[in-house]
Parts: structure tokens; sequence; C-alpha cells
């Protein structure tokens, strides 16, 4: 499946630059950026990115779960979004008043 349609990069492409970034550092911080660089490309638009997060996050959790780190070292990633969606929400804020003009 096609994720970045500027840069055409696909579901695969973006599982298989995960992987590597993994076996590198296992518990290193993997976001969209790092990955984009890895394939030496760059966001342009960056519509795809929420859906590279998930996968990041998909792939790292599997990741973990196969390799033979304890139940205390894993950390469910996707819970952890969701807690600060929750606590943060999703709206945009910059704590402007709402009648603000930039020009």
């Amino acid at each position: 499946m096609l994720i970045c349609h500027c840069n055409l990069i696909t579901q695969k492409e973006i599982e298989d630059t995960i992987i590597e970034l993994l076996d590198r550092d296992p518990w290193s911080l993997i976001v969209p950026a790092k990955v984009y660089h890895a394939l030496q490309q760059r966001g342009r638009c960056c519509g795809c990115f929420p859906n590279v997060v998930e996968t990041i996050i998909r792939i790292t959790e599997a990741y973990h779960a196969r390799t033979e780190a304890s139940g205390g070292d894993i950390v469910s990633h996707m819970d952890r979004v969701k807690e600060l969606r929750v606590q943060f929400g999703s709206r945009f804020n910059e704590r402007r008043k709402a009648g603000h003009r930039a020009a």
C-alpha cells in the first residue's frame, strides 16, 4: 500500500526501515523524520506522518514483543499516545485570542 504519495513510499518500505532502525538500537526513539532520513527522503506535505506514527507504534510494539524483553520493560505505546490525546486533546491551540489576526 502506498503511504506517502509525495515520495512514493510504500507501507513495506516504512516497516522495513523501522525494523532496521530497531535492529541497530532497540530502545531508540523513532519518529517520522528519522524514518524518512533513513529512506533518504523528506516529508513534503507531511500528510502521511500520522499514518507513519501509527506504523512506528505497531511495528515497535511487535518488535519488542518478539524479543526477550521482560513484561515490565515493554510499554504499550498506543496506550500512552491515547492517554496524551485525552490529557492534552488533539485540538490546535496557540493560546491566542479568537479575534487575533497576524496581519
